[in-house]
């Protein structure tokens, strides 16, 4: 037991961390590879979790800082993936495969800003206070990039074309 961590309370995270390291990453080989580092790191550092404070949002932050430093490398070229079980894994209507490859492709097409903080709020439930904990930003801006995120998947999800605004000085 490292800092009131035990491998039993870590590997109950594990599926909650893949599936927001799949939903972050979009390709099942670096997602697996961001679950095995955040969980490598948060073990040695396990001393900096407080007994009785949400583990899940402290592993989450954890992986948050782990991604962020993984985008700051250069990385190679890596192809989203085909089909993500990440969002659900229930029967479908013949048409929720279409409506799940726009969410997919509208997800991609956010920015990872706002990605992040729609997928802890809405597919990880989290509430906006621990958002900002995990994410390192105010309460005002997880509502801004949370409302952001939704406007856009609402516009491409509808393919409604907006009318370009220009810059007036």
């Amino acid at each position: 037991m490292t800092g009131g961590i035990t491998g039993e309370l870590l590997a109950s995270q594990i599926p909650r961390l893949r599936r927001y390291a799949r939903a972050l990453t979009r390709n099942a080989e670096a997602a697996d590879d961001l679950v095995q580092d955040c969980l490598e790191r948060a073990w040695r550092k396990a001393h900096h979790w407080e007994i009785g404070t949400d583990l899940r949002a402290w592993l989450f932050t954890v992986m948050h800082n782990v991604h962020v430093n993984t985008l700051r490398r250069p990385q190679p070229e890596t192809e989203p993936m085909e089909h993500d079980d990440y969002l659900d894994s229930r029967p479908q209507p013949a048409d929720a495969g279409l409506n799940l490859r726009d969410l997919e492709r509208g997800l991609a097409r956010l920015s990872a800003e706002q990605r992040e903080v729609l997928l802890l709020v809405c597919l990880e439930e989290m509430p906006y206070e621990q958002v900002a904990a995990v994410v390192g930003v105010p309460i005002g801006t997880v509502m801004s990039r949370l409302h952001r995120a939704r406007e856009r998947l609402r516009d491409w999800m509808a393919d409604e074309p907006k009318p370009i605004l220009r810059r007036v000085k």
